[in-house]
């Protein structure tokens, strides 16, 4: 049984991956921290397990195998290198680090340490992302030449997301960093890593941190990605366009079935079946731990993520493009 200490409720998805933790044949909640007490101690009572006033003195817990971070982005440094010197597993939440030198330096203690990292990138794992990977490189859209993401909602105007989602401070930005992050590593997935970023960021609501944003990924080979997410739309689906030299496909206009129309088929409009979608990023985390392997893959995804989004802020705050090989 792998038992997890659970480092803070800051996010959002704080309860989900508890659940999760908890429902898993695999493992088990042991043990609570949060740098907020108050909220700490009500969850560990939700959850029936210690609360611990002290992070180090969870973390030398010789019972806890692992953690599952959901602090504040602003933390996650200190609290995962934490975490890796004092042997235990990490699971977190994206992004890993606002910035290249951050994640650099958390990724390298976790190496020092031989810990086992999974970073929570979900829709990298969905059946229909699984589907279009399958279209692309069965070659139906040719050359790639845009690729679109778009993922909002209205959590700004409708109040539902929590006050420190605004903390420029805590997060390292808005909706870029917080729901650009799906579009982000699912353009990067398509396309690859791009020559630049270039990004523009509008403030709605006027909140300190902007909730409508876009960022457009430059390639050598002409090839262009487009990231849109926003914090300020009531019924915007999420969305994926691909456009290709020989066809182009479609997914979530509405509906959530990718649409296929290429040179190499009848030339007209055709549904595409889903695939299965693959074992959850928690899931994938836990069998790594069983069996000693790195979540190699998804640890390189996530620390383009964040050279992305590092770009991506850059960009705004400089007025011009960011070349991704200017990043530590």
């Amino acid at each position: 049984m792998i038992r997890i200490g659970k480092i803070s409720y800051w996010h959002v998805h704080a309860d989900e991956y508890t659940e999760q933790a908890v429902d898993h044949p695999a493992t088990e909640l042991a043990a609570i921290w949060d740098e907020e007490a108050a909220r700490g101690q009500a969850k560990a009572a939700k959850y029936g397990v210690p609360y611990y006033d002290s992070l180090d003195e969870m973390l030398a817990r010789k019972d806890i195998d692992a953690v599952i971070v959901d602090a504040p982005t602003s933390l996650h440094r200190e609290v995962i290198v934490k975490a890796a010197q004092a042997g235990k597993h990490i699971f977190t939440e994206k992004v890993v680090a606002p910035t290249s030198a951050e994640v650099a330096e958390i990724v390298s203690s976790i190496r020092e340490a031989g810990v086992r990292l999974t970073v929570s990138l979900p829709r990298l794992y969905a059946g229909y992302t699984s589907a279009i990977d399958k279209v692309v490189k069965e070659g139906r859209l040719g050359k790639l030449t845009l690729a679109r993401v778009r993922l909002s909602h209205n959590g700004a105007i409708a109040n539902w997301l929590p006050p420190h989602f605004y903390s420029k401070e805590q997060c390292g930005g808005g909706a870029m960093i917080d729901l650009g992050c799906h579009p982000m590593y699912l353009v990067r997935s398509f396309l690859g890593m791009p020559e630049s970023v270039h990004a523009t960021y509008g403030y709605v609501t006027g909140r300190e941190v902007e909730d409508n944003a876009v960022a457009v990924l430059r390639y050598a080979d002409g090839a262009l990605g487009i990231v849109e997410a926003g914090f300020v739309n009531s019924h915007s689906p999420f969305s994926i366009e691909l456009h290709g030299t020989e066809g182009t496909l479609l997914f979530g206009f509405p509906e959530e079935i990718p649409v296929l129309r290429s040179n190499s088929g009848s030339g007209e409009w055709e549904k595409l079946e889903l695939e299965p979608s693959r074992p959850s990023a928690f899931h994938q985390w836990v069998e790594h731990i069983q069996s000693g392997t790195e979540a190699s893959d998804n640890v390189a995804a996530a620390i383009d993520l964040t050279r992305l989004m590092e770009a991506a802020n850059r960009s705004v705050a400089e007025g011009r493009p960011i070349h991704v090989n200017e990043l530590a």
